[in-house]
C-alpha cells in the first residue's frame, strides 16, 4: 500500500490550528511543484532559478490554499452559505470546495472580462453567478456588505482566514530549498498572495523551521494597465490581458506594502507585452503552461536581471500562480492561424521540414 501525504493543513497544523480544530475538508491541495527552471534561468541570466508551480492545486490556482482553510472553518461556525467577489480563481476555488463542505457558493461577478475557464469551473460546481454592472471593486464592496449583513461568510482574501492559508506557500518553499530563497517574485492583484508569503516566510523563521535563518525580498509585480500600488493611487478602470491581477483598488494593499518595506523588496508594474512573453518562454522553455497573469513575476524577475538589479546566483522562486488553462484566451490566435493541408506523407514532412 502506498502511503499518501497528509492534507495541507494537517501538515502545519502546528502553524495553522487553533486548540482541537479539526479539517475534515481537503481536495488534496498543496504539495505543488517547486521546478530548478535550468533553461529559463540560462535565458534570463540566473543559475538558480525556481518556479513554484501552483497550477497542479485541485482547481488549478494558488486560491486553494486558502479556501480550504476559510471554508473548514466557515462550517465549524455554522456558515449557512458563502460568498466571494471574483474575476475567476476565487470562485472557482469557493465553488469547489463550498461543494465539498455541501454549502451554497454565491459569485458576486463583474460586467464582462472573465476567464472562460474559471467561469466554467465555478458553473460546474453549483455555484450562483450575479454579475454586476461594475468592476471587480464594486463587486467586492458588495461582498463586504453582504457578510456584514450576516447572509454569508466572506471568503475573499479580506477573510484572514485565507492569507493563513496561503502562507502554506512558503512553507513549501523552505521545506523544497532547505532554506529561505534571495528573492521570491509574484503578481500582485488583489495584494492578498504577496502579503501571504511574507507572512509565512515569518511564521517559519520565528518556529526555527528555517535553516541558517534570513527572510527573501518579496518582489511583487502589477500589471501597466492595473497598477494602483505602483502609481499610489485606485485605479478606476483597470485594463490588462491578465484577467487574475485586473484589480484596480487592492483589499490587502496595505500589508502588500508592507512586505516590500520589510523585507526591502519592491512592487513594480510589467506591461502586457512583457507578460505575454513571459508566458510564452515559460512554456517553451520549461514545459509548464501558466495563465498569463501567473508569468508576471517572470516577466518582472527577466527586467530585474537584465537592469542587473538581481545578480546571476541568487537563488530566485518565482510563484506561478494558475494553470494556463485556467485563460487560455491569450494563445487562441496562434491557433486560429493554422491551414490544413493535404493527409499525405510528403505535405506533412514539407511542414515538418523535414
Amino acid at each position: 500500500m502506498t502511503d499518501h501525504p497528509a492534507p495541507l493543513l494537517e501538515r502545519y497544523r502546528a502553524l495553522i490550528a487553533r486548540d482541537d480544530e479539526t479539517f475534515p475538508i481537503s481536495l488534496g491541495e498543496g504539495g505543488t511543484p517547486l521546478i530548478h527552471a535550468v533553461r529559463l534561468g540560462a535565458e534570463l541570466g540566473l543559475d538558480n532559478l525556481y518556479l513554484k508551480f501552483e497550477g497542479t492545486n485541485p482547481t488549478g490556482s494558488f486560491k486553494d490554499r486558502g479556501m480550504v482553510l476559510a471554508v473548514n472553518r466557515a462550517v465549524a461556525a455554522g456558515a449557512r452559505a458563502v460568498v466571494c467577489a471574483s474575476t475567476g480563481n476565487t470562485s472557482a476555488s469557493a465553488a469547489a470546495y463550498a461543494a465539498a463542505a455541501g454549502l451554497p457558493c454565491h459569485v458576486i461577478l463583474p460586467a464582462g472580462k472573465v476567464a472562460r475557464g474559471k467561469l466554467a469551473q465555478a458553473l460546474a460546481a453549483g455555484a450562483r453567478l450575479i454579475m454586476v454592472d461594475g468592476n471587480f471593486d464594486a463587486a467586492l464592496n458588495a461582498v463586504r456588505r453582504l457578510g456584514e449583513d450576516g447572509l454569508a461568510v466572506v471568503v475573499n482574501s479580506v477573510n484572514p482566514d485565507r492569507l493563513a492559508g496561503q502562507q502554506t506557500g512558503a512553507f513549501e518553499v523552505v521545506d523544497a530549498l532547505g532554506r529561505s530563497p534571495d528573492a521570491l517574485a509574484l503578481p500582485v492583484g488583489n495584494a492578498g498572495n504577496i502579503s501571504a508569503y511574507w507572512q509565512g516566510f515569518n511564521a517559519y523563521l520565528d518556529a526555527d523551521r528555517t535553516p541558517g535563518g534570513g527572510l527573501p525580498r518579496m518582489l511583487g509585480f502589477q500589471a501597466e494597465g492595473a497598477a494602483p500600488i505602483v502609481r499610489g493611487e485606485a485605479v478606476e478602470e483597470p485594463e490588462t490581458v491578465a484577467t487574475a491581477i485586473r484589480i484596480g483598488n487592492p483589499a490587502s494593499w496595505e500589508l502588500a506594502v508592507a512586505a516590500r518595506d520589510r523585507s526591502g523588496g519592491l512592487i513594480e508594474a510589467v506591461s502586457d507585452d512583457e507578460i505575454l512573453d513571459a508566458q510564452r518562454i515559460i512554456v517553451r522553455l520549461e514545459g509548464v503552461f501558466c495563465e498569463p497573469a501567473s508569468a508576471a513575476g517572470v516577466a518582472g524577475v527577466r527586467r530585474l536581471v537584465a537592469d542587473g538589479r538581481l545578480e546571476r546566483q541568487m537563488t530566485v522562486v518565482c510563484v506561478l500562480t494558475g494553470h494556463g488553462l485556467k485563460d487560455p484566451d491569450a494563445v487562441q490566435a496562434e491557433e486560429g492561424s493554422l491551414t490544413p493541408i493535404a493527409p499525405e506523407l510528403d505535405a506533412i514532412r514539407r511542414e515538418m521540414g523535414l
